[in-house]
């Protein structure tokens, strides 16, 4: 087995899909993938990585939760009626148009089965390497998250924890982005 690239913020976007205002009170740990998306995206702010954030149909499902709206200061939300990302002309541009460096998209949102699957399999279509927050995307059902997992691993993407994710781009305690971030880690 081939051991991967540690993550690194240079190297790495931000992927935040579909955390609406009317989806999110009946996704299974809703929450929790609140708190920990919130969280991604405070450390993406402090590691100064790209951030890229989608609608799904915003005019019949709400805006973004206002929670992950505070964090996105200055990011377009880019709304789509395709589950996959990739299928959106717009932010299939959007994600063209990160820096040369980025071939690392990190995901966090919902549904685990639906627009977090298509849209991984659309960006390793694309080239990138995919690293899905296990505890910062889920389903309507714990079954539906669970072989949305399933099927997120043999595609080939990377399945971790927000707080695996964080660390690894972190690479060391003392830092300035490190003390900035604990924190919200403890």
């Amino acid at each position: 087995m081939r051991v991967p690239e540690i993550l690194s913020p240079e190297r790495c976007a931000l992927l935040v899909v579909d955390i609406q205002a009317r989806l999110m009170p009946v996704i299974n740990g809703g929450e929790m993938v609140l708190k920990n998306a919130a969280l991604l995206l405070k450390a993406a702010k402090i590691l100064k990585m790209e951030v890229v954030a989608t609608t799904q149909y915003a005019a019949r499902i709400g805006e973004l939760l206002t929670e992950i709206q505070a964090e996105l200061a200055g990011v377009e939300v880019l709304d789509k009626m395709h589950f996959s990302c990739f299928a959106n002309g717009a932010i299939q541009a959007r994600i063209k148009e990160l820096p040369a460096s980025v071939n690392t998209l990190i995901i966090c949102g919902v549904e685990t089965h639906i627009c977090i699957y298509q849209t991984v399999a659309g960006a390793l279509r694309n080239g990138y390497r995919v690293v899905v927050a296990a505890d910062a995307v889920s389903s309507r059902t714990v079954k539906n998250h669970k072989l949305g997992l399933a099927r997120l691993r043999e595609l080939g993407a990377a399945v971790a924890s927000t707080e695996m994710v964080i660390y690894e781009l972190l690479g060391e305690a003392g830092t300035p982005e490190f003390k900035e971030l604990l924190p919200f880690l403890k």
